[in-house]
C-alpha cells in the first residue's frame, strides 16, 4: 500500500500531533503501547468521535498505522487528498452505495491482506460507524477477514489490538482523552482454537470482548453516567484523610469505572434492592451539588478543611509545592498579561466555531469534529489578518512585535483556560456566603454517608 506521500505524511503527522495538544488539555496513553518497529498488526477501537478518534490513534501511537475509512470521505473536497497522504483505505458500506458487490469487498480485503502481510499496520473502528451510545454497537466482522485474508497471502506473526478511546468531555474544547491499548493478541494463537472457515469471526469475538474489559459501558446514558459519577467520589478520596489525593489520572478513572460497572452488575444478581436505593442516593447527591453549584471535588476539599478546622489546624494551609510546580505558577503568573492580550485577541475565533456547530444541529459524535475543522481553518485566518492588519497600519518594527503577540499570546493563555475551573472552585470555597457554608456541610455529611454504604456495597459484590 506503498502512497508515494511518505514524507507528506509524515509531516502531517507531526502536524496534528501539534494540533490535537492543543485540542486537548492532556492526552493519556496507556496500556500495551506497541512499538515503533510493530508490523502485521490490526488496530480495532471503538469509535464516538468521528475524525478525531483515527487522528488520536495514527497521532499517539509509535507505529505507522494506515486508517481505513468510510469512502464517502473521499467525496469532501480537499480531505480526499489528507485521506490519500494518511495511506487510508476507502471502505464502501452498502448504505453509502447500494450496488456495492462482493467484488467492491474482495478487493479491499485483498489490498489490506497483502499490507498486512508485508508487514504494514491497519486501523478499523469494527462498529462501522461513529455513534453517541453509552456502549460498544454490534461489531462487523472486516477486521477479522483482513486477517484471516492476510493469513491466506502468507502472512506470518499476525496480530490484533483493541484500542479504546475515553474522553471526559469529548464535545469541550481542552478536555482530556485516554488512548488505552488492549493486550496484543495473535492470530495464530486465535486459529488454533478456531477452524479455519471461522477465523474471522473468532477475532471478531476476541476484539469485542477486549474493547469491553477497556471500557467502561452502560446500557442507557443515566447508567453510564451514574458509574461515572461513582468513580469520580471514589477518584476524590476520603475527607478523614487529611492529605488529598494526587490528581487522578484518566486511565486510573477508566480503571476504576470498570471495577465499579463489575461491582455493579454483582449487585444487580445479588442485591438489585440495595444497588437501586444506592443508585438513587447517588442521582439525588449529584442533583444536590447542580442546585448548589457545587462539585465533588469542592465538597471534599470543603469537608476536608472543616475537618482540619475542627482538629485545631488552620483552615486555608495547602501542602507544601514543590519546587516544580512553584516555578510552573511563576512562569504562569509572568505570562498573565500575554494571556490576557490572546483570551481578548482570539474571543471571536474562539466562539464562532461553537457558534457554527450549534446552528448545523451535528450529532453529538461529529461535534468534536466540526469544531476541530473549523478551528483549524478560522484560527490561522484570524491570525493572517491580524498580522496584515499590523503591517498596514503600524510601523514595521511595532507590527513586527504586534505579530509576535498574535502568534504567542493564545499558546500562553491555554494553561489559564485549563485551570479556570479549578481556580474559581478555590476562590468560592475561600468564603461562602452563610447559607452555601450550610450546604456545602449538609453535602459533606450526605457524601460521607454515601461512600460509607458504597463501600460496604463494593465489599458485598466482591466478597472482600
Amino acid at each position: 500500500m506503498a502512497s508515494g506521500f511518505g514524507s507528506v505524511r509524515a509531516g502531517l503527522l507531526f502536524v496534528f500531533r501539534r494540533v490535537v495538544g492543543i485540542y486537548f488539555r492532556d492526552i493519556e496513553i496507556a496500556g500495551d503501547v506497541p512499538r515503533r518497529e510493530t508490523g502485521g498488526r490490526v488496530f480495532a477501537a471503538n469509535h464516538v468521535n468521528a475524525l478525531v478518534d483515527p487522528i488520536l490513534v495514527l497521532t499517539q501511537a509509535p507505529c505507522p498505522i494506515s486508517p481505513v475509512a468510510k469512502s464517502t470521505l473521499w467525496k469532501i473536497p480537499g480531505l480526499s487528498w489528507l485521506l490519500d497522504a494518511a495511506d487510508a483505505v476507502p471502505i464502501i458500506r452498502k448504505r453509502d452505495d447500494p450496488t456495492k458487490t462482493a467484488k467492491d469487498n474482495d478487493a479491499i480485503f485483498e489490498r489490506v491482506g497483502a499490507h498486512l502481510a508485508n508487514r504494514g499496520n491497519i486501523l478499523i473502528f469494527p462498529e462501522g460507524t461513529s455513534h453517541n451510545e453509552p456502549h460498544l454497537l454490534a461489531l462487523k466482522s472486516g477486521a477479522g477477514r483482513m486477517l484471516a485474508r492476510a493469513r491466506e497471502d502468507g502472512g506470518t506473526g499476525l496480530t490484533f489490538q483493541a484500542v479504546a478511546l475515553e474522553f471526559d468531555a469529548r464535545e469541550v474544547f481542552r478536555s482530556r482523552t485516554l488512548v488505552l491499548f488492549g493486550p496484543v493478541r495473535s492470530v495464530d494463537d486465535v486459529s488454533a482454537a478456531a477452524p479455519d472457515a471461522a477465523l474471522a469471526q473468532a477475532i471478531t469475538e476476541r476484539i469485542r470482548e477486549d474493547l469491553e474489559e477497556l471500557l467502561v459501558e452502560g446500557s442507557t446514558w443515566e447508567e453510564r453516567i451514574l458509574l461515572v459519577r461513582v468513580a469520580s467520589m471514589f477518584a476524590n478520596g476520603n475527607p478523614a484523610v487529611p492529605k488529598p489525593p494526587a490528581r487522578t489520572t484518566l486511565a486510573q478513572m477508566n480503571e476504576l469505572g470498570r471495577r465499579i460497572e463489575e461491582a455493579r452488575r454483582a449487585l444487580l444478581a445479588s442485591a438489585p434492592a440495595v444497588l437501586l436505593d444506592l443508585e438513587n442516593r447517588v442521582a439525588s447527591y449529584w442533583a444536590a451539588l447542580e442546585d448548589t453549584g457545587a462539585s465533588d471535588e469542592l465538597v471534599v476539599r470543603f469537608a476536608r478543611r472543616s475537618g482540619s478546622a475542627a482538629a485545631g489546624d488552620e483552615v486555608g494551609i495547602e501542602p507544601a509545592v514543590s519546587i516544580d510546580a512553584a516555578a510552573r505558577g511563576a512562569l504562569r503568573l509572568l505570562t498573565l498579561p500575554l494571556a490576557m492580550i490572546g483570551m481578548v485577541l482570539y474571543w471571536a475565533p474562539y466562539q464562532l466555531p461553537r457558534a457554527i456547530t450549534r446552528r448545523l444541529h451535528g450529532d453529538a459524535d461529529v461535534t468534536s469534529t466540526y469544531k476541530l475543522g473549523i478551528g483549524l481553518l478560522v484560527h490561522p485566518l484570524w491570525a493572517a489578518i491580524a498580522i496584515t492588519v499590523a503591517f498596514v497600519t503600524l510601523e514595521r518594527s511595532v507590527a513586527a512585535l504586534a505579530t509576535a503577540v498574535v502568534l504567542t499570546s493564545p499558546f500562553a493563555a491555554l494553561p489559564w483556560l485549563d485551570r479556570w475551573d479549578r481556580l474559581a472552585s478555590r476562590v468560592t470555597l475561600l468564603a461562602p456566603p452563610e447559607d452555601r457554608q450550610a450546604r456545602l456541610a449538609a453535602l459533606a455529611a450526605d457524601r460521607a454517608e454515601l461512600m460509607k454504604d458504597l463501600e460496604i456495597a463494593r465489599i458485598r459484590a466482591f466478597g472482600a
